[in-house]
Formats: C-alpha cells, sequence, structure tokens
C-alpha cells in the first residue's frame, strides 16, 4: 500500500544549507546550497524570494499537499520580530497552512532526548552562528549568540573562547544558579562543532566539566522539529500562525 504524503514536517533554515525532516523519516533531506548568491547568511534569512522557491520545489518533487502542511521552523536565538515575520512570509510563499517557530537549541534538546525539566545548556556551534542557551522549564529563557561559526575558518581554541566566555557571562546574570545547576549536568553540544572532537575536548578543559556532543549533531536541532511536529501544542515558547486558505 502507498504511503500517504506527510502533513507535517521540520524545516531547518542553515547558513549553509536547508535541511528539511518528516516525524517519519529517520534521515533529514540535506538541501545543498543552489547556486548564487546566499539564502541564508548569519543565521538571517537574505532573500525570501528566493528560499521559498526552493523550498516550494523541493516540496512539490516529495508530493506533498500544501494546502494541509503544518511546518515546524527553527529560529536562531535572539533572532528578533524581523526574522520570524521573513520565515512567515517564506512559508506563505512556499505555499504551507500553518507555520510554527521553534528555537534551534532547544529543537537540538528534544532531538537529543533531553530532560527539559531541569535546567539545560545547549551550545549550537553552526556555519556561520554560534549560539549558547539555558533552557529552563522546557523554554529558552537566557542566550547568546555571536556572528562566528566553522566556515569562518578560525581555530577551535577561538569557538571555545566564545562559548566559554558566553556561559560564564550567563553564570554572573540573574539566572546565575539555574546556569549553575545546567552546569552540573554539562553542555549539550549541537550543530556542526559537534563533529568535531577537538571543540568537544577544548570545551570541556575550558569549564572544567562534560561537554556531550548530541546524536549526529549537525542534523540533532531539525530531528527535534520533526518530533514536535503533531505536538506544537504542548510545547512553551513555539509561535503558530496559520494562514487563510
Amino acid at each position: 500500500m502507498r504511503s500517504r504524503p506527510p502533513t507535517g514536517l521540520a524545516l531547518d533554515l542553515g547558513s549553509s544549507r536547508i535541511r528539511l525532516c518528516t516525524p517519519a523519516q529517520r534521515r533529514p533531506l540535506d538541501i545543498p546550497p543552489v547556486p548564487g548568491p546566499p539564502l541564508v547568511s548569519r543565521g538571517r534569512i537574505v532573500d525570501v524570494r528566493g528560499a521559498a522557491g526552493v523550498l516550494a520545489e523541493v516540496l512539490a518533487e516529495l508530493r506533498i499537499t500544501r494546502a494541509q502542511l503544518t511546518v515546524v521552523a527553527t529560529t536562531p536565538v535572539l533572532c528578533g520580530d524581523a526574522h520570524r515575520e521573513d520565515v512567515r512570509t517564506l512559508m506563505a510563499e512556499a505555499g504551507a497552512a500553518t507555520v510554527v517557530m521553534i528555537e534551534g537549541v532547544k529543537a537540538a534538546a528534544l532531538g537529543a532526548g533531553m530532560d527539559l525539566s531541569e535546567p539545560l545548556l545547549v551550545a549550537d556551534v553552526g556555519a556561520q552562528l554560534t549560539e549558547i542557551a539555558l533552557l529552563a522549564e522546557g523554554a529558552v529563557v537566557e542566550a547568546r549568540r555571536t556572528l562566528l561559526g566553522l566556515h569562518d575558518r578560525v581555530p577551535a581554541a577561538v569557538l571555545v573562547e566564545v562559548i566559554g566566555d558566553a556561559v560564564l557571562e550567563l553564570l554572573r546574570g540573574e539566572r546565575g544558579p539555574q546556569v549553575a545547576d545546567a552546569l552540573d549536568r554539562g553542555v549539550l553540544l549541537a550543530g556542526g562543532g559537534g563533529l568535531r572532537p577537538e571543540i568537544t575536548y577544548k570545551l570541556g578543559r575550558r569549564l572544567g566539566i562534560v561537554v556531550g556532543p548530541a546524536p549526529a549533531p549537525h542534523t540533532v536541532a531539525v530531528r527535534g522539529a520533526a518530533s514536535v511536529v503533531h505536538a506544537t501544542g504542548r510545547h512553551p515558547g513555539v509561535s503558530r500562525r496559520t494562514f487563510p486558505g
């Protein structure tokens, strides 16, 4: 019997590539960069129409019925209202019925199967963006980000210093006690940086704690987003928009 097309999927708009995943998929679909100027740069959508066109083409190839499609899209921390509006515009132009947004760091924690009932620190080292966030009671409550990533070809020690300084800054802030509790659990490392053993090792030495790369860290965020496609109402910190039919 032919399987029914999915009515929900997850979308990760990365600076280096776009990833899609449905709840039934074991391996996300990886869309490499298209020729020409980038669609996304430093975590920001710079070509909304171009990104919408690429996504619409992929959805058509997958024969996904967009009129009933719910998309869970990951967003960078501290992205602002303008970025979220760009995501909504992109999804409307691509033909999706509903878009739900979730921070990529939270999606990564879900994809890694972490217990979100206790404070958790997540570091996401991507191609052009490094994010550090404190999750408490299932939501991102404090975060820092730096416009620096793996594609900048800086030494691992530089990225480790960026993350370490951000963690110490969080520790000195209002959420210091929760950060301290989270440090007892260690740091979850996501993004392409999780594939770099030297980053894991050096960060652990820098902070004096356990740093654990997420399983398949480069795709853990989109897999985590896919896991909540049919349960978005039960997760705090998500933003939903349904487009007129």
